[in-house]
């Protein structure tokens, strides 16, 4: 993901709604099911003068495969962003 830390977070509560942060790593329990986010930090992108801030998301569940699929809907409805 092109984004920096602290909007991750900022933007994090739209697709879980409680979740615990332990440095890079996100923890959240929601009716039953439980799952891990890591947050990896990458090298950033330049082009010119634009720096562009880059990170690698690690998404681990314990649920079935449509609440996994359900899951990773919301979570890239929550972090889309509109152009224009």
């Amino acid at each position: 993901m092109s984004l920096l830390r602290e909007e991750f977070f900022r933007l994090l509560p739209a697709a879980i709604a409680a979740f615990e942060v332990d440095g890079d790593t996100v923890r959240w329990t929601e009716a039953g099911r439980r799952g891990t986010i890591r947050l990896v930090p990458l090298p950033d992108r330049r082009l010119g003068s634009v720096v562009i801030p880059r990170h690698r998301v690690e998404i681990a569940f314990e649920v079935s495969e449509a609440e996994g699929e359900t899951f990773l809907a919301r979570f890239h409805r929550a972090f889309l962003r509109g152009g224009g």
